[in-house]
């Protein structure tokens, strides 16, 4: 995948998480500058998604640790245990903030 095709995709995921966190309701603002997704939560800690370009991976970094995602071409799978990033973000919202955020199925291709 070239790097514009990644950027591409990226971008489309990251809008995809945004727009859930919109969509559900609940009380977390969110920002995204240049590749980088910052959630905020009520107690002022911070889940970050951000590509990494040379390794055309989505990076995650939350209270719990941090995580790679490389795509499939059908799914977002962490490179070490194999979770999907929508699982992991609903899990890691679900435990660092309290909130329920279903992330459903992100665009990977």
């Amino acid at each position: 995948m070239s790097e514009s095709e990644f950027v591409a995709l990226t971008d489309r995921v990251l809008g995809a998480v945004g727009a859930a966190i919109d969509a559900s309701g609940e009380d977390l603002d969110w920002s995204e500058n240049d590749g980088v997704l910052t959630i905020e939560c009520p107690d002022d800690s911070r889940v970050i998604v951000n590509r990494h370009l040379p390794n055309r991976e989505l990076w995650v970094a939350a209270r719990s640790g941090g995580f790679h995602f490389r795509s499939d071409n059908a799914r977002w799978g962490d490179t070490r245990g194999g979770e999907e990033l929508g699982a992991l973000l609903t899990r890691l919202l679900r435990e660092q903030s309290g909130v329920a955020i279903e992330f459903g199925a992100l665009p990977a291709a």
